[in-house]
């Protein structure tokens, strides 16, 4: 890591003294009119030349600007090298930071912000600077890169990592570490746990604010679109703040959610121990519980005949249970049925505790598949079935394979972090503005808008080392990465909508810049949404939604000229 840095340091210092050293033009350099000249043909003529190519300012006064084609390509390139080494050392510092702080505050709303730094410092600038006629016409590079970004995570990352994690799928599920079904479309693929279907669907709910700044558009009027700007812009930051909030409290959620189904183990398998020490059945005719076979199994397990059930009797009860795929020792499993069983709180179970605890289990476990009657077994059965499904959702059982080491001398990592994220921040804060000119300056050099130009280049240099890392991740071939690589990609997406927009939209609110990004909003809208309905209601994604997800991003682009160039939407 360290020598990474370094590396990327060193080139980073050698480039930008290639720039100070080339030649450059600015506003500085001027030609006085006069009498004279205008009688001289030749004097006029390079009085015009001189007018047409001193039309660029130098960022802070000394960063080089030019008005040539290959000249800005060339600055493009630098400046988005340099703004890649920016993402790059957040990332690995936000890392870094995780590994040593752990999540909750730290991991849920400091480290997300952080990811969107380098593209909400790009839509800051495009709009900050310069007069309101600039900012005007270099707001549409902080649309283009709020675009870009948002639909390259989703179509070419997104469709690129179930191409290169692709596993054979069998009922729904992608097995681990087996490819053999090449590059079938329906029968190759990747599956995720349920936690990345919610991460979907939370980038679902991220466009809101879209929706809220085109309703003038979509009644035909003009009057009420700086109203309609605050309210999204309001509307955008409290969907910032749950969504934050939701990072900070997802750990707890999962647990609990886990607990549940590890419980729902514990209830299954206790029961079936039961039903075959009981030698017949557990409920009676009507489909209750039968109290009378329920008491002899009480009296068979109360070995001493005290009227209770001890932790040592119900530990003694506890040997030779299967709990099937669930990490579970002995003392957990006793210390669940007690606590569920034992409501006098005195460390016993009484006969009739034991009656409504095994009554309370029996109707629960009744209750799943009660659309579907059938005999006591296939209702056991039935609720092994949903259990399943639930565990297998919830990614539970198996241990990652990833070798948890402990972290050494946190204190060093915790400062190595800090100056990578200062490095990744002061980077992203000082070269910001001169990309945006130069995407700027490129677009008025060929006569390409400067949104194609954004919606292209840009996102290669702020998303590239999370693309790299996504798909490096997801060519691992086990659902546990799978899962965490599609979560960050809609998590990434979902900042994208909620910061980034924020960001853009209290640009356009406080400069009093026109909103005409109908087209830009409606491309964000289609993408997210497909993507996101898609991740919402499945768990596993055949190799044909790569294809499905890839065609997106060309789709987007002609969406986008067509709406604007053709049918004169802007």
């Amino acid at each position: 890591m360290a020598n990474k840095s370094k590396h990327h340091l060193t080139v980073s210092i050698f480039l930008f003294l290639v720039i100070l050293s080339g030649p450059t033009y600015a506003r500085f350099i001027a030609l006085r009119s006069s009498p004279d000249l205008l009688s001289d043909g030749v004097h006029l003529t390079l009085n015009r030349f001189a007018a047409e190519t001193s039309t660029c300012d130098e960022t802070y006064g000394f960063l080089p600007c030019t008005t040539s084609v290959l000249g800005n390509i060339f600055l493009i390139v630098v400046y988005g090298f340099l703004m890649f080494i920016s993402a790059k050392s957040l990332s690995d510092g936000s890392e870094l930071l995780l590994e040593t702080l752990g999540p909750g505050i730290i991991g849920g709303l400091f480290l997300p912000i952080l990811g969107a730094l380098p593209d909400a410092m790009l839509i800051l600038v495009s709009g900050l600077s310069g007069s309101t006629e600039t900012a005007q016409s270099q707001v549409s590079v902080g649309m283009g890169l709020l675009a870009g970004s948002t639909v390259m995570l989703l179509t070419i990352i997104w469709g690129s990592c179930v191409i290169i994690g692709k596993r054979d799928i069998i009922d729904s599920i992608a097995r681990d570490t087996e490819d053999t079904k090449g590059f079938s479309l329906t029968e190759s693929g990747i599956s995720t746990d349920i936690w990345t279907s919610y991460a979907a669907r939370m980038m679902v709910i991220s466009v809101i604010p879209f929706l809220v700044v085109q309703i003038p558009q979509f009644l035909n009027s003009t009057s009420g679109r700086r109203l309609a700007i605050l309210i999204g812009l309001i509307v955008s930051l409290l969907l910032l703040v749950s969504y934050c909030l939701y990072q900070v409290l997802q750990p707890w959620i999962q647990k609990r959610k886990i607990a549940y189904v590890m419980h729902k183990r514990v209830i299954l398998g206790f029961l079936t121990h039961l039903k075959k020490r009981a030698l017949g059945r557990l409920l009676d005719e009507n489909g209750e519980p039968d109290e009378g076979t329920i008491k002899r199994l009480f009296s068979s397990i109360d070995v001493n005949h005290d009227e209770y059930i001890s932790d040592s009797e119900l530990r003694a009860l506890m040997v030779g249970i299967n709990f099937d795929k669930i990490d579970l020792d002995q003392n957990e499993a006793v210390n669940k049925i007690m606590k569920d069983f034992d409501t006098s709180g005195d460390s016993k179970i009484e006969v009739t505790e034991f009656v409504s605890g095994i009554s309370r289990w029996l109707k629960k476990t009744m209750r799943a598949p009660a659309h579907n009657p059938g005999s006591e077994t296939k209702k056991f059965n039935d609720f092994h079935m949903e259990t399943e499904r639930e565990q297998d959702l919830l990614d539970l059982g198996g241990q990652s394979e990833e070798v948890v080491e402990g972290v050494e001398n946190s204190k060093r990592t915790t400062i190595k972090a800090v100056l990578l994220l200062l490095l990744g921040t002061i980077i992203a804060a000082a070269f910001a503005d001169p990309l945006v000119d130069a995407v700027d300056n490129f677009s008025d050099a060929t006569g390409i808008p400067a949104f194609f130009i954004s919606f292209i280049a840009l996102p290669l240099a702020t998303n590239s080392s999370e693309a790299v890392s996504a798909i490096i991740f997801a060519s691992r071939d086990k659902r546990k990465t799978a899962s965490l690589t599609f979560s960050e990609l809609y998590g990434a997406a979902t900042m994208n909508n909620v910061l980034c927009l924020s960001v853009f939209l209290a640009l356009v609110y406080i400069r009093g810049l026109t909103w005409d990004f109908s087209a830009e909003v409606l491309v964000i809208l289609i993408v997210c949404l497909v993507m996101g309905l898609l991740g919402s209601f499945r768990t596993h994604f055949p190799l044909w939604t790569s294809i499905l997800a890839i065609l997106l991003y060309p789709f987007s682009l002609a969406l986008v000229y067509v709406l604007d160039y053709v049918l004169g939407w802007s």
